[in-house]
């Protein structure tokens, strides 16, 4: 088995994050070539080339081609599952370098430090007590002062040997203090003087000025996750903004005539499941939604809300196929676009894509069947929109599967699991129209074509909620 985890001193995690996060960073020259400048795959591929390449120039198709780039040959022309997921990370690689930006700390979580974190003010700023209880000078028994020393308030009057005051947990230590009494550690007696209950030694329970670090030291690096913990470590070093790389922007359009947005299913119609799935999936991606719209199957609404987006990822759900109203291609054909995905061998989600509309500017076409869609999302958005926020890639982990699942002959397979213990259990309901697997899921195990006998270890693909938590991986 091998557990989950970030990579460690790799020079592959090293390659993935330093490069994403100098998109963000300097001056100079793009990582990679402009539009159209990453390399691809051999000649004999489609990927990597614009649709003048890999479609007919006329962009009308022949018999054998109802729609520009889906020959009855489509599933040749398809990529591997891992070197569909490589190409879309390399392909966020090659834009432009984005402009970091200065948020509140209320607004960074989730994003991905640009600036090293480091501490404005030594921590702690002086010497304070660690507990309740009285700060004493010299050895005891101790004669209290009435006023005492709390958290917030100005510096106490210095003590001498002898004397003890009442002090709270985080309140300044007085000078000359010896040590912080805990409460359940004196006693008075009938003279109203502090005696010990066990030995007192000298620095206990004082936290000294800069015990955790000094002003100017760098607390995190570039390319740090920002946690609640590190929201709170920001805020106790000085901080009301922090320098960050900026959620990507994302456009979803949502395609055909058969979705209701409310009610039962009615007349040949069915409810949009991906509307409400996409945007709080996208947002635990690390991006962010700028707009939900439903295009229907109108070619020329496509074509609108393509070219006037400006987000930095454009999202289609359907219409990535060849039937009679799936007009994804033929838009991006006409709008020049450039197919660095043309199909992946994967089940479900087969007729996924992913093009380049302009230097700094994708389109991933999900399938319309839900499971399917999740599949896309997974295969080519989220190592996009990573990359793009320059999120550190988890490293692949393994468990056994508990039971045997079957595969295609040819293609990977992404099925919903459950973790229990040391195994991934499979679940049912797993076709690419179902949700209800997935829903109950708390990854996707990556099958190997031909399938995967009960005991054998697959690679797993966390799913959002189950690796960071609803209220981290959605805000």
């Amino acid at each position: 088995m091998t557990a989950r985890g970030v990579h460690a001193g790799e020079d592959a995690e090293d390659f993935d994050v330093e490069e994403a996060l100098a998109l963000v960073k300097g001056s100079g020259n793009g990582i990679g070539p402009a539009h159209g400048g990453f390399p691809g795959p051999g000649p004999a591929s489609p990927q990597g080339q614009g649709f003048e390449h890999g479609l007919p120039a006329n962009g009308h198709g022949t018999t054998h081609h109802p729609h520009p780039g889906h020959s009855s040959d489509v599933h040749h022309q398809a990529a591997p599952w891992p070197q569909a997921r490589d190409t879309a990370a390399r392909a966020a690689r090659a834009g432009a370098r984005r402009a970091p930006v200065s948020v509140p700390l209320e607004a960074a979580l989730g994003l991905v430090l640009a600036e090293p974190l480091a501490a404005l003010t030594d921590l702690p700023s002086f010497d304070t007590s660690a507990m309740d209880g009285w700060a004493v000078a010299g050895p005891g028994p101790w004669d209290v002062r009435e006023e005492g020393a709390l958290a917030g308030h100005a510096q106490p009057e210095p003590l001498t040997d002898g004397e003890a005051v009442r002090i709270a947990t985080g309140a300044r230590i007085p000078q000359d203090t010896t040590a912080v009494l805990r409460t359940e550690h004196g006693r008075t007696d009938a003279k109203g003087r502090l005696h010990a209950t066990r030995e007192v030694n000298h620095g206990q329970d004082i936290r000294p000025r800069a015990q955790e670090c000094r002003g100017g030291e760098q607390l995190l690096p570039v390319g740090t996750l920002v946690t609640p913990a590190v929201l709170g470590l920001a805020a106790a070093a000085g901080y009301d903004t922090l320098t960050a790389v900026p959620r990507p922007r994302v456009d979803v359009l949502v395609l055909g005539d058969e979705l209701l947005t409310e009610g039962l299913p009615h007349g040949g119609r069915i409810r949009d499941a991906l509307g409400p799935m996409l945007p709080p999936w996208l947002r635990a991606l690390g991006a962010e939604t700028a707009t939900v719209r439903r295009i229907g199957d109108d070619e020329r609404a496509l074509h609108r809300a393509i070219s006037r987006s400006e987000a930095d990822l454009i999202v289609t759900t359907g219409g990535t196929a060849s039937g009679p109203v799936d007009h994804v291609h033929p838009t991006l054909s006409r709008l020049g676009a450039e197919l660095l995905v043309n199909g992946v061998k994967v089940r479900p989600g087969h007729p996924m894509l992913l093009a380049r509309l302009k230097e700094n500017q994708h389109l991933v076409g999900l399938p319309g069947n839900p499971l399917a869609a999740v599949s896309a999302l997974l295969t080519l958005a989220e190592p996009l929109l990573r990359t793009l926020a320059a999120r550190p890639a988890l490293e692949p982990y393994t468990l056994p599967l508990k039971d045997t699942v079957h595969g295609h002959p040819y293609d990977t397979r992404l099925v919903p699991v459950v973790l229990r213990g040391d195994h991934a259990v499979p679940l049912h309901y797993n076709g690419p129209a179902m949700l209800r697997g997935v829903a109950a899921a708390d990854a996707l195990a990556v099958v190997p074509p031909g399938g995967a006998r009960a005991g054998q270890e697959a690679e797993l693909l966390d799913l959002p909620w189950a690796a960071a938590g609803i209220g981290v991986c959605f805000t």
